[in-house]
């Protein structure tokens, strides 16, 4: 048991850096695109044919909903979403598999990084524009986004992909062994 407790604590430590890493790399290219590319007062710029750096205050969370309109409603957000981070942490801090802990990880450091912008700003910088021409139309398969929504995206799937395809048998198995 000593051993699959130390191979957790590790890949806990590793799920710690990946998350300050998101943080620090979402808040760096959110500040590029404000302060060096002054993104704000150029509204978009065509990076490749299929992505535009575009920018957009995000005053809601994913997708406009739980959009704060007033001070107060921003900082129940903040709230909300501290104590979705908090929980995270503690999930993560429990976790024993290192691809759930990542998983958290990723969710852990974008929402880090888009809670530091509301309460910095009151609401969240999104640049990320990705579109495809289909047909003579123009499809947006994401609303514009950052690395910390991108991030959050995937831990979340992945989290969703481990739970369906790994059984509790085989996950129960993989935490006394520590397998993966």
């Amino acid at each position: 048991m000593g051993q699959v407790d130390e191979k957790a604590k590790g890949y806990r430590r590793q799920g710690l850096f990946l998350a300050v890493f998101v943080f620090l790399l979402d808040q760096a290219v959110k500040y590029m695109v404000t302060v060096p590319l002054s993104l704000e007062s150029r509204v978009s710029v065509e990076v490749m044919p299929f992505f535009n750096l575009t920018w957009a205050k995000n005053f809601g969370v994913s997708m406009g909903l739980l959009t704060a309109e007033s001070p107060m409603q921003r900082w129940l957000l903040v709230a909300l979403t501290g104590l979705i981070a908090a929980i995270v942490l503690v999930w993560m801090f429990r976790e024993k598999l290192r691809g759930d802990i990542w998983a958290l990880a990723l969710i852990l450091g974008g929402a880090l990084g888009n809670i530091v912008d509301r309460v910095r700003l009151g609401y969240v910088v999104d640049y990320a524009d990705l579109h495809f021409e289909w047909g003579g139309q123009m499809i947006r398969p994401f609303l514009i986004f950052n690395i910390a929504d991108a991030a959050i995206t995937i831990g979340v799937v992945l989290l969703l992909l481990r739970a369906l395809l790994i059984g509790d048998k085989a996950r129960e198995a993989a935490q006394e062994g520590a397998v993966e």
